[in-house]
């Protein structure tokens, strides 16, 4: 039984899916997303399919309705789909030959354009989950996309602070954001034609890298093929570089930011850009919420993002320079 419940206080919905409580663990045997396992084609680049264990779903079920007036609920209606990497099970991000990473961000881009024609879809998010830290419960190379029939608190809260920046500035908070990054340097970690990579001076994670355009596009669907290259280029080498940091798989949470799908107006202000939240702080330990940071939103960074941006920007030159010696 899937269903959304509003939170008052926080104005936002909770999604309850009490079917995700019998979702396996890695499974002792063959991984459901190889080729031969009878969940996946038996020869696939990449490939996205409907999770098996959605909190969102084109069928909802109908939820009871709650005894107290106060509370309210209505149908978990939206999309969960898996979209794999690759058929190789040791593959990774920061692994990937990049014709193969563009054919990833392709398919994101296919994907979003699909769920976006649903009226009913009001926010679109890809992300991923890497590594145990994260609660990742399977190590094949693979992330997610959830179709929303509301828009997150998190990203509202973005939204409603670039609407804001807007009206005073006349321009987008983002690109003003990434302006800033670039002119200071401080914090920059790599670049290409399009695209640029820092950890943001604000961030609460260490190692909390974004990644953003150098022009102002609001969601994937506009990109072209040189902006899917230059995507798939710097993701790379951000996330080869963090491998190579602690020598070490990096766990990360991965969130693809954009503007809503039907809510044209907010393409004035905000646009695309991606947000990293890494849980190590150094190599075996991780950055745990606190009671502050989880009870009250209170965001702490145990760590100067003007050290740790140097120290991964090192590493991803280390790794680029790895990567060019084997080829």
């Amino acid at each position: 039984m899937s269903e959304l419940r509003y939170n008052p206080l926080l104005r936002d919905w909770t999604m309850v899916a009490a079917n995700r409580q019998v979702r396996p663990d890695m499974p002792s045997g063959q991984c459901p997303f190889c080729p031969g396992s009878g969940k996946v084609p038996d020869e696939y680049e990449v490939f996205a399919y409907d999770n098996d264990f959605p909190v969102l779903s084109p069928h909802p079920d109908t939820p009871g309705q709650p005894s107290q007036s106060l509370y309210r609920t209505r149908p978990a209606y939206g999309k969960c789909e898996v979209v794999l990497y690759s058929s190789n099970h040791q593959a990774s991000l920061a692994n990937l030959s990049l014709n193969q990473m563009e054919k990833v961000v392709s398919l994101w881009q296919q994907r979003y354009a699909a769920l976006a024609s649903d009226e009913q879809h009001q926010y679109i998010l890809i992300f991923e989950n890497r590594g145990r830290e994260v609660g990742a419960t399977i190590q094949h190379p693979h992330g997610q996309i959830y179709a929303y029939p509301f828009i997150p608190i998190k990203i509202r809260t973005e939204l409603e602070s670039a609407h804001q920046h807007h009206q005073v500035t006349g321009h987008c908070l983002l690109c003003d954001i990434t302006q800033a990054e670039m002119e200071d340097g401080a914090r920059m970690l790599v670049e290409n034609r399009h695209f640029v990579s820092f950890i943001p001076y604000f961030t609460d994670f260490p190692y909390g890298a974004w990644i953003a355009p150098k022009v102002h596009i609001p969601d994937i669907r506009s990109f072209t093929g040189e902006e899917i290259r230059s995507l798939a280029e710097i993701l790379s080498a951000l996330t080869a570089g963090m491998d190579e940091l602690f020598e070490r798989e990096f766990p990360y949470m991965m969130v693809l930011h954009q503007t809503p799908v039907h809510r044209p107006d907010t393409s004035l202000y905000y646009h695309f850009h991606i947000e990293f939240y890494p849980p190590l702080r150094t190599r075996d330990k991780i950055k745990f919420l606190s009671s502050s940071e989880t009870g009250a939103g209170a965001a702490a960074n145990p760590a100067s993002v003007e050290m740790t941006a140097v120290e991964l920007r090192e590493a991803i030159q280390k790794a680029q320079r790895r990567r060019a010696d084997q080829f």
